[in-house]
């Protein structure tokens, strides 16, 4: 796993969150608070990333698992071995985005980044 710049937590946003607290809340909601973070943060990009990279994540949970769930037996499995997997991933990036870390996951944090440039 790729880790980027720590941030200093202490940036105001333009939505008037601290940047660790708005890097947080990216993945509170899974993809769901990503997005809506994506649409109401204009200028932060610590911020930004970790939105894109929440809904990148979450979202491909969200929609791998919609699909398994539809397969006998593998899906179902594959299914129940996700929860766990995207328990861990959320901790992991709520923590490391509080400590005000730019923490890329592998694909996803390039995906993110990728995205935020085209976006910007």
């Amino acid at each position: 796993m790729v880790q980027g710049n720590p941030g200093t937590g202490m940036k105001k946003s333009s939505t008037g969150l601290q940047e660790n607290t708005g890097g947080l809340l990216a993945y509170l909601f899974g993809f769901v608070s990503g997005i809506v973070l994506l649409l109401i943060e204009k200028e932060n990009q610590y911020i930004r990333f970790h939105a894109m990279q929440s809904t990148i994540v979450f979202g491909s949970i969200f929609v791998i698992s919609l699909i398994a769930g539809f397969i006998p037996i593998i899906g179902w499995i594959l299914t129940l071995l996700l929860g766990p997997v995207a328990l861990v991933l959320w901790i992991l990036l709520m923590v490391k985005a509080y400590q005000g870390e730019r923490y890329h996951l592998p694909m996803a944090g390039k995906m993110a980044e990728d995205q935020l440039r085209k976006m910007h």
